[in-house]
């Protein structure tokens, strides 16, 4: 007998249409495929949001992962050697075409579930755009893995805001998920020297990275922003689970938000 699989790309024809009898959501991992370090795989921000989806799936019973989606916006890493990514207009199409065909074969929450920050907007307009073509009831929006995380959490994922990629926890991860995507002897620490400002908004960094191609390439040697020789595949495991949380929680949140916000 066949076993069941939590993702789309395993099953039959036939199996997803009884998956839909009686379920909708879908979850669709975004990632990039980018240098993390000299260290760690380039499809790093691919491998995270994959098994955090697969993991509430397993455990929820109620949703499929479909395949990921690898090429996306890296272009503030243009520089560096592995860096193969999509214009942004390439990527909300494909965003825009994915959530429709979807929903027109019977999802309807199509889950963007993000693990590279730089996709975030892009992900929110393309779904923006496609709404009015998208069939009664169903609905495309993304997540960002980490959206629901605690602020103690946040702060042990982020080094206390100080690292935030090819870092501590993405190599943690990584090491839980499969060791062998690491290569620890070449584990480094790098850190921005990021100047004092006067108003430290979270504006600069969207006006320096977002706007600016190469921008991470010009800022860092290594292309390493955090301490990656402190991660451990325990630590890994502890940063999946919580994020794996905050995925179940921001689903039930956004449900609820469906169903009382809308007044007309």
């Amino acid at each position: 007998m066949k076993p069941k699989s939590v993702f789309l790309a395993e099953n039959s024809n036939h199996e997803i249409e009884e998956f839909l009898k009686s379920h909708h959501t879908l979850y669709v991992p975004v990632g990039a495929m980018e240098q993390h370090g000299p260290h760690s795989a380039i499809g790093t921000d691919i491998f995270l949001p994959q098994e955090i989806a697969r993991r509430i799936c397993v455990r929820q019973g109620n949703a499929l992962v479909a395949p990921p989606l690898t090429y996306t916006l890296s272009y503030p890493h243009r520089g560096f050697t592995s860096e193969f990514s999509l214009s942004i207009e390439t990527f909300m199409a494909v965003v825009r075409d994915l959530a429709l065909s979807f929903a027109k074969a019977g999802f309807k929450r199509i889950v963007f579930l993000n693990g590279h920050y730089d996709n975030t907007y892009a992900l929110a307009y393309a779904c923006a755009q496609v709404a009015e073509k998208m069939p009664e009831g169903a609905k495309a929006f993304p997540f960002n893995y980490w959206d629901g995380l605690t602020q103690e959490q946040w702060g042990k994922m982020s080094e206390g805001g100080k690292g935030m990629h090819a870092g501590e926890s993405e190599v943690s991860m990584l090491l839980a998920i499969n060791p062998a995507l690491v290569d620890m002897e070449r584990a480094n620490a790098e850190f921005p020297n990021f100047p004092e400002t006067i108003t430290k908004s979270p504006a600069l960094h969207t006006a320096f990275f977002f706007s600016s191609p190469g921008s991470v390439y010009r800022m860092s040697k290594t292309g390493t922003w955090g301490d990656a020789t402190k991660a451990t595949a325990a630590k890994g495991e502890e940063i999946l689970e919580a994020g794996v949380q905050s995925v179940i929680n921001l689903m039930l949140d956004i449900e609820k938000t469906f169903r009382e916000l809308t007044i007309r």
